[in-house]
């Protein structure tokens, strides 16, 4: 990239120096030497806009410090603007240097002179009015350029709106009033634009819009490059718009969902807190209440975790986009209303409705019979003699891996509270971190957790304890132990540590010098950053157990 732009400098003077040399073109000297190097200009500016579309306008002068003067002199250059798709390639390089949200007065200023230059493009498009001496027109008006340019383009917006919306009655679209092909090369149209504020409700009636067939009215590449230049949030669309994006176009959704992923790996975030703020910010869970998105944005996070091994990230990831996608479900649905079969189609029902009813909505002291209640469910399921693929065991799983605070509440549950339920809870703990052990295997698992959380419930009410009274307890100098074996154990040591008295005293020591040394730091952190956001929202602030997870 960086020998790409170094190249494109080298070629930047040689062009402004021609386009200097050009001038208005008046003599036939100069028209005849424009004419000989079109074609090399048009690749030279299909190149530039390939580079500037992937920076903002900032770094895009900084990296190109002349390119205001080379666009500037271009597009006053008719033997430019009139050349195959030269006219096009301009706007979309003045598209792109841009300030959506100017932040001094340079930019304000460049804003002004970008949008005059636009308008001035538009105006010798066939979209436009076609005058010939137009600023000797403007000046007989009283107007300045910027004034007419930007009243010009808003009168260009308003009409094909109006054009659009007379196209439609109710939603339906009324055949002969506007053509397929019309509207296709109406959104062709909108690409170089789309970061101007003023096309956004042209946008959205584009988005919006269907034609009277089957077929997709729209470009794709309209939409690819709507889909681009929202998520780079350059612009702000409405949520009805968005969704009916992502409904028309599935490579825009999914690279929305793979655009959210790299987000969350790529931000350092200290709490999920943060991470929840930048799902929501991406509006997927909110229109994810529209089942066919949910599906789809469900699949993409289900291959993901197949293809990274179960990583604890993208288990968490999962889980806070789905507690938003509840989030917003619940204040969706009271205007529409979807059946949960529409979400979930092959599971469980009940389970579903189990495991969608958050630990908050209950008090505490029945969170130990509502789990219990989802571990029979689930058991039924798992162990039913009709379910004999890889794939079954999988998918109901992935739907318990959906709700995994569940999961953290059970081992919470089994240390502090003493009830009859423990089996029931360690069955659940097994089956969530060996989904694919057989009968034989899962029962191995059993008779081994059992073993470490019974020595761990003889130590749970010492207040003195020491490394070696823990790791004899735990056992973790033991390497012949099945890999979900070992992870089930370390979630009970963890919570041990964070819910005993004697545990707190060690804790920190215990996790650097034991856990730690087994390489599984971000597994640890995954457990207690999820405790932290779940004491959060319960208002726990004072507890010794929040300071110690600090």
């Amino acid at each position: 990239m960086t020998q790409d732009t170094a190249g494109l400098k080298l070629s930047f003077e040689y062009w402004l120096d021609k386009a200097v040399q050009w001038g208005q073109t008046t003599t036939l000297e100069s028209q005849q030497d424009v004419c000989l190097h079109l074609p090399k200009l048009q690749e030279f500016l299909q190149q530039i806009y390939e580079s500037l579309k992937h920076m903002n306008s900032t770094t895009a002068i900084q990296r190109f410090p002349l390119i205001g003067q080379l666009l500037g002199r271009l597009c006053w250059n008719p033997f430019v603007v009139g050349y195959d798709k030269s006219q096009k390639t301009l706007m979309w390089c003045l598209s792109c240097l841009y300030s959506n949200e100017p932040q001094n007065p340079v930019e304000l200023k460049a804003n002004s002179w970008i949008l005059s230059l636009l308008c001035h493009l538009l105006s010798s498009s066939e979209w436009g009015t076609n005058e010939v001496g137009t600023g000797t027109f403007i000046s007989a008006l009283g107007y300045t350029s910027v004034d007419y340019y930007s009243k010009l383009i808003k009168n260009i917006v308003l009409s094909l709106l109006t054009e659009l919306k007379g196209n439609q009655f109710n939603g339906l679209n009324i055949p002969g009033r506007v053509s397929d092909d019309y509207v296709n090369a109406v959104s062709l149209f909108c690409v170089p634009l789309i970061t101007l504020p003023d096309v956004t409700p042209l946008l959205e009636a584009l988005l919006t819009y269907h034609g009277g067939g089957s077929q997709e009215v729209l470009s794709s590449e309209f939409l690819e490059a709507v889909n681009e230049t929202f998520l780079k949030k350059k612009i702000a669309l409405s949520e009805s718009a968005i969704i009916s994006l992502w409904l028309r176009h599935l490579p825009s959704l999914e690279k929305a969902t793979l655009h959210l992923f790299e987000r969350l790996i790529s931000t350092k975030t200290s709490s999920l807190e943060e991470v929840a703020c930048i799902v929501k910010d991406s509006l997927l869970p909110q229109v994810s209440c529209q089942p066919a998105i949910f599906r789809i944005v469900d699949e993409i996070f289900k291959n993901a975790l197949l293809e990274t091994s179960g990583t604890p990230e993208v288990m968490t990831m999962i889980q806070v986009f789905t507690q938003c996608f509840v989030q917003a479900l619940q204040k969706d649905n009271k205007q529409h209303k979807f059946p949960l079969k529409a979400y979930f189609p092959h599971h469980h029902q009940p389970l579903v409705v189990a495991l969608l009813k958050h630990p908050f909505d209950l008090p505490a002291v029945l969170w130990s019979q509502h789990l219990k209640y989802i571990t029979d469910m689930l058991k039924a399921v798992v162990e039913d003699k009709s379910i004999r693929s890889h794939a079954d065991l999988f998918e109901s799983w992935f739907l318990l891996a959906h709700f995994g605070e569940w999961i953290d509440i059970a081992v919470e549950q089994l240390l502090k509270s003493e009830d009859k339920s423990s089996d029931a809870f360690l069955w659940l703990l097994a089956f969530y971190y060996s989904p694919h052990n057989d009968k034989e295997q899962r029962t191995q698992t059993l008779v081994e957790a059992r073993a470490v959380y019974d020595r761990l419930m003889m130590l749970f009410s010492c207040t003195t304890l020491s490394i070696t009274d823990l790791q004899a307890a735990a056992n973790t100098k033991t390497d012949k132990r099945q890999s979900c074996t070992r992870h089930l154990v370390r979630h009970l040591l963890l919570s041990f540590l964070l819910f005993s008295s004697g545990g707190h005293k060690i804790a920190q020591e215990f996790i650097s010098h034991v856990i730690l040394g087994s390489n599984s730091a971000s597994e640890v952190f995954g457990l207690l950053t999820r405790t932290a956001y779940r004491f959060n929202q319960l208002g726990l602030k004072n507890q010794r157990t929040v300071k110690l997870m600090k």
